[in-house]
């Protein structure tokens, strides 16, 4: 027979409540449906380096995955979340990339991290970039502050699915590409 004393109910009560804190979404990134508005980023690393490129013109329909990080709430969950996503995309589509934005006021230390953050991540199906506007991203994408990370799906030109996570890490990766395996044919 199972005995719970008070100390142990109150503990699996807080775990509860703390972990439903922690893995609470917030609204972020563009209404589901729309087109994808233009990305204009500074590539890093990737298809394109070290230049000036609009990632929506550049990927031109095809599914993409973005993931908007703001510099000061990159952490290793976020990390394994990206690398998750890029070790798994081409199971789910040949064409399918990852486009991930830091979002940052301190643009040249940006830009001297992104090649170590790939070095370290050993990304193959991702670009990294930043913002080269304010740290809170660009208007026509409607990023939460809030977000640790804002990942967008896209696919056909259109937004197909949006989440902005407050806590997350590789365990939401199924998910995502989940629905990139549903709407990645761009219908």
């Amino acid at each position: 027979m199972l005995r719970f004393n008070r100390e142990t109910l109150l503990v699996a009560a807080v775990g509860v409540l703390w972990c439903s804190v922690v893995a609470a979404d917030v609204d972020s990134g563009p209404a589901v449906d729309n087109p994808t508005p233009e990305m204009k980023v500074y590539a890093v690393t990737g298809d394109v380096t070290d230049k000036e490129v609009d990632y929506t013109e550049q990927r031109d329909g095809k599914p993409t995955i973005w993931m908007f990080v703001p510099t000061d709430k990159w952490s290793r969950p976020v990390a394994r979340l990206m690398r998750e996503l890029d070790t798994n995309l081409k199971d789910v589509s040949d064409d399918a990339y990852i486009v991930a934005v830091w979002l940052t006021d301190d643009q040249f230390k940006t830009k001297d991290y992104l090649p170590r953050a790939q070095q370290s991540l050993k990304l193959g199906h991702t670009a990294l970039t930043f913002y080269q506007g304010k740290p809170t991203g660009p208007a026509d994408w409607g990023i939460n502050p809030d977000a640790d990370v804002t990942v967008v799906v896209t696919a056909g030109g259109k937004i197909k699915a949006t989440w902005g996570f407050v806590s997350a890490n590789e365990t939401v990766a199924e998910d995502v590409l989940e629905t990139l395996k549903t709407d990645g044919d761009g219908s």
